[in-house]
């Protein structure tokens, strides 16, 4: 479905949401396959994975609701751009009454991890990322779970900007389609046997890559 379709929809949203799952990104296609869109990616991959059709649009976030483990979820990708991710999310939070401290999960892309990794966290600062900042800011508080998908500074040449918009390059792309694969399982273990499991499989497995 295009992006402006979703825009276009008017489906009425269901209750008792007990995990929202945030993938963050540019809305446009000219940002598919950029660096930025990582958590986009991830949560296509989850969507694909559970079962999960994202057909839906609601506080200006495209969205999909389903079942993990008995667990009602919600996948949303904000269409407000990067640095207005916060408007939807708080948004949502809000409507279904969505405690952000004990059921949001953000997958995003993070410069200061090289490509190839991931890193779970339960709160933190927004490390420079407009995304996570406009969050943090909507809903007053860090003390949210986020899932960073590395796309590397390492081998940022200039602006760090175009680093983020462009795509990552060939010889990186399976590493890094390989950490998008590991952050939607991760979120799959988040919600069906909790943050502590999902941050001693995932961030300590790496540490032996």
């Amino acid at each position: 479905m295009r992006i402006s379709d979703w825009f276009k929809r008017k489906d009425a949203p269901a209750g008792g949401i007990q995990y929202l799952i945030a993938g963050l990104g540019n809305p446009e296609e000219k940002y598919d396959g950029s660096r930025h869109n990582a958590g986009f990616e991830a949560l296509d991959l989850l969507a694909e994975s559970a079962g999960i059709p994202m057909t839906k649009v609601q506080k200006r976030a495209a969205t999909g609701t389903g079942s993990m483990a008995g667990k009602k979820v919600m996948l949303c990708k904000p269409l407000t751009y990067m640095n207005a991710s916060g408007e939807a999310i708080r948004a949502l939070c809000d409507y279904y009454k969505i405690d952000a401290a004990e059921s949001l999960v953000v997958v995003v892309d993070d410069v200061h991890l090289p490509v190839g990794r991931i890193r779970i966290r339960k709160a933190g600062s927004a490390g420079g990322h407009n995304g996570l900042k406009n969050i943090i800011r909507h809903l007053g508080h860090e003390n949210f779970l986020r899932i960073r998908v590395g796309v590397g500074s390492s081998e940022v040449k200039g602006d760090l900007i175009e680093h983020v918009l462009g795509p990552v390059p060939k010889e990186l792309r399976s590493a890094y389609e390989e950490s998008l694969s590991r952050a939607a399982k991760a979120c799959e273990m988040i919600v069906t046997e909790g943050a502590d499991k999902a941050m001693n499989v995932f961030n300590a497995k790496q540490e032996t890559d």
